[in-house]
């Protein structure tokens, strides 16, 4: 069946319960599949696209202002998008932005991804909320012909992302080098020149802002792959090892991160520092379960408690599984809680300095609430070192 509506829409959206919303496409044409989640924050879009994280979802913006600022190569935070397409409540306007060196939809269109704008998005937030993370397919067509039958079938087969590693895919092909830092007024980005530390950091869709917090941080960091082993952590003497974030079911991805992360546990002292997917690979480890939720943590406004300080961070999440805190053995200590539905944020041993979180510290929303968080791992691993 091929419908043709009289208004023209270029994109439709359909969820997998056959709710339709039709709207304006734009960047890649084609079609794709994905879960779809809706992230709260006002900035970011670009970031958010290129976050490995999102593997496997079309993003909600609830900020109706998305591509006002256009894209620039610096905002990547890996070499292409991989969120599998946007929606957003207006069409992206031409960026006003000095740093601007494309607008949002020639971008999507040159990295494949397809957006849909015109969308009623207070109302599809409100049914993700209320019905969890639908599954969906998401179709660009500029002459307005859509199978729906074939769109709303689609969405039924995904097969979702529980049981799903989606680590192997997004991880790097080979082992490199990183010492790029944070960006600094006037420079920019700058190189660690003088590190202190040896990091190794297993990458199951690090962020490069996380490489560039660590090398701020005085580290030497070598990136490996998700499937690194104990033997190929351990063989490069580091002096902390990290565990970054990533997409995916963290069962599915644990099933080969879990016996590394215990190996080094085991057979070394060296500190360990996790974050997102990481948090949830070393809780796995550590003896813990995690949990489906309903819709998820995303956005750049979550507030969460510092349990042993009392301190309240404004943090970056973006997570769709949870460590079950209820899980949790006792020589492991609840570090932090989301201050929005008590779930678990942070975790650490309570006898080696071993410890992770489920926000993002290195993405900047407090802005600097959870910077200290690079700086324990550092003043962990010179204490060892001591």
């Amino acid at each position: 069946m091929t419908e043709r509506r009289q208004d023209k829409p270029t994109a439709c959206l359909a969820l997998a319960d056959g709710t339709l919303f039709f709207g304006h496409g734009f960047g890649a044409t084609g079609q794709t599949t994905a879960e779809l989640c809706f992230n709260t924050a006002m900035t970011g879009y670009q970031e958010i696209m290129t976050d490995p994280s999102y593997a496997g979802q079309v993003v909600t913006f609830t900020f109706p202002h998305v591509g006002n600022t256009g894209t620039n190569a610096e905002d990547d935070e890996t070499a292409e998008p991989v969120a599998a397409g946007m929606v957003v409540k207006w069409d992206p306007t031409q960026p006003s932005n000095w740093r601007a060196t494309d607008d949002l939809a020639t971008w999507l269109a040159r990295m494949g991804r397809i957006g849909i704008g015109g969308i009623d998005t207070r109302r599809l937030t409100r049914a993700i909320r209320q019905q969890g993370a639908p599954h969906v397919a998401l179709a660009h067509d500029p002459e307005g012909n859509f199978d729906i039958a074939a769109l709303v079938a689609a969405a039924r087969g995904f097969r979702g992302l529980v049981g799903l590693d989606l680590a192997k895919e997004v991880t790097c092909r080979q082992s490199y080098h990183w010492d790029e830092m944070r960006w600094a007024w006037p420079q920019g980005y700058v190189r660690q020149t003088a590190p202190r530390f040896k990091v190794v950091a297993v990458d199951y869709g690090a962020k490069r802002n996380i490489l560039r917090c660590l090398a701020s941080a005085g580290c030497d960091v070598t990136v490996l792959p998700a499937t690194a082993t104990t033997d190929d952590v351990l063989a490069l003497n580091p002096d902390g090892v990290f565990l970054s974030n990533g997409p995916g079911d963290p069962a599915a991805t644990g099933s080969y991160a879990v016996p590394m992360i215990r190996g080094v546990l085991d057979r070394s002292e060296v500190p360990l520092f996790g974050i997102c997917l990481g948090h949830q690979m070393l809780a796995l480890a550590l003896g813990a379960r995690t949990i489906k939720m309903n819709h998820g943590h995303h956005g750049a406004n979550h507030p969460v408690k510092d349990l042993e300080t009392g301190k309240v961070e404004i943090t970056s999440m973006n997570h769709g599984f949870t460590v079950d805190s209820q899980t949790l053995p006792e020589a492991v200590v609840e570090t932090h809680v989301s201050l929005f539905d008590g779930s678990n944020c942070g975790i650490r041993m309570a006898d080696r300095p071993v410890f992770s979180v489920q926000y993002h510290p290195e993405a900047s929303p407090g802005p600097q609430d959870s910077y200290y968080l690079f700086e324990r791992f550092a003043a962990a691993m010179e204490a060892r070192r001591a």
